[in-house]
């Protein structure tokens, strides 16, 4: 029997080797997508262009407004004389905010007024964007105020806020995407070869071929699942490598609960891949087929939004995302050290999902093989 499936198994990987749009799509997208997510994707915010409109002039509005200038989230960009220079500004989105310091700014710091104003206007139309930039221009003011209580011997805040991050000491949003892009591509790579394998065959008249041979169903299935699994793992190990000795990013944990978590998930997204292969009659209904997944799948995974922003309804249909459990055990791993016990409870989901639907692929096959 193995013999068989490894004669199926050469066959399918001269299949994909010779196939010009098949070579295509197993190496070019993939090394693509991982150099455009793994530095084009990020949630931090550098260069942020703003405009300065002060109309104090002192040394300590300067020395304030140096604090944002100095800092490298911020370019500035204008330098603002009128108050109608402002609106014109954020109109036509030359700034994202403006920094404006009034004529009274200094003499209210040295008299110790309470407070003394800074305006900042910030363009809201990007919510998420303007929220980082405020949150950075809200550090910025914080050290300020207490650089400035220490240096005129002010009576400082009661409390203090110290920050410490875990699992990502320096905040780098990298850190958290280019493992999650590890589950993104070795799905998208897995579920396009495998729901495009059966697809073919139909569509290029040779599946009758194939029924005729002294194969099983259960075998051709194998022998159609076995490259797609081999490829999906061999395109996870690259982007762990890549993320670890081109991106700088450490693996804190264990390779094996790594690599666990990559071949069961491998084995899960299979099964959609050749759920959708046996419905499909030609390679372009495959390839939509796969896509129509890969859409929503991204969506619930949590790689983009928190599952937990989401309404009830949608967590629950997230339950059914293999994506979903791999992101936990990728990030885990890299981030946390987590180990194979701990990450049980992300395991069994995908053996399940695995299961449930190779068994519905091996029934569709079966129903739709003539």
């Amino acid at each position: 029997m193995w013999a068989m499936i490894y004669a199926l198994l050469v066959k399918e990987f001269l299949a994909l080797v010779r196939d010009r749009k098949s070579r295509f799509i197993l190496i070019g997208p993939p090394v693509i997508q991982l150099f455009v997510f793994g530095y084009g994707a990020t949630y931090d915010l550098n260069h942020i262009p703003i405009a300065i409109y002060n109309e104090d002039r002192s040394i300590a509005s300067r020395d304030f407004i140096e604090r944002f200038t100095a800092a490298p989230a911020f370019t500035e960009v204008l330098r603002l004389t009128h108050q109608e220079q402002i609106a014109p500004a954020l109109d036509e989105k030359k700034v994202l905010a403006v920094l404006h310091l009034g004529p009274h700014f200094s003499r209210d710091l040295y008299l110790g007024r309470q407070p003394a104003v800074a305006q900042i206007l910030i363009d809201g139309r990007d919510s998420n964007t303007a929220m980082i930039a405020l949150n950075y221009m809200q550090g910025i003011v914080a050290t300020f105020n207490l650089d400035w209580a220490e240096r005129h011997r002010l009576p400082g805040p009661p409390a203090q806020l110290r920050i410490r991050a875990w699992f990502n000491p320096n905040l780098e949003s990298r850190w958290s995407i280019v493992p999650g892009i590890a589950g993104l591509l070795t799905l998208v790579v897995t579920i396009v070869v495998t729901a495009l394998s059966i697809a073919r065959e139909r569509e290029q008249g040779t599946f009758d071929q194939l029924l005729v041979t002294p194969l099983t169903p259960f075998q051709i299935l194998v022998g159609k699942a076995l490259p797609a699994a081999i490829i999906g793992v061999i395109e996870a190990s690259f982007i762990i490598f890549m993320a670890v000795f081109w991106f700088g990013i450490p693996i804190v944990g264990s390779l094996a609960a790594l690599y666990l978590g990559v071949v069961l998930f491998v084995f899960a997204v299979i099964g959609f891949g050749l759920m959708i292969s046996a419905l499909s009659v030609t390679q372009q209904q495959g390839l939509l087929g796969s896509f129509l997944f890969i859409v929503p799948a991204v969506i619930l995974s949590g790689f983009a939004t928190p599952i937990a922003n989401m309404p009830p309804l949608v967590q629950d249909f997230t339950l059914l995302n293999p994506l979903r459990y791999f992101l936990v055990i990728v990030r885990g791993v890299f981030l946390e050290g987590l180990t194979a016990d701990v990450l049980m409870s992300q395991y069994w989901p995908l053996a399940v999902i695995g299961l449930v639907t190779l068994s519905c692929a091996s029934w569709l096959f079966r129903r739709r093989m003539y």
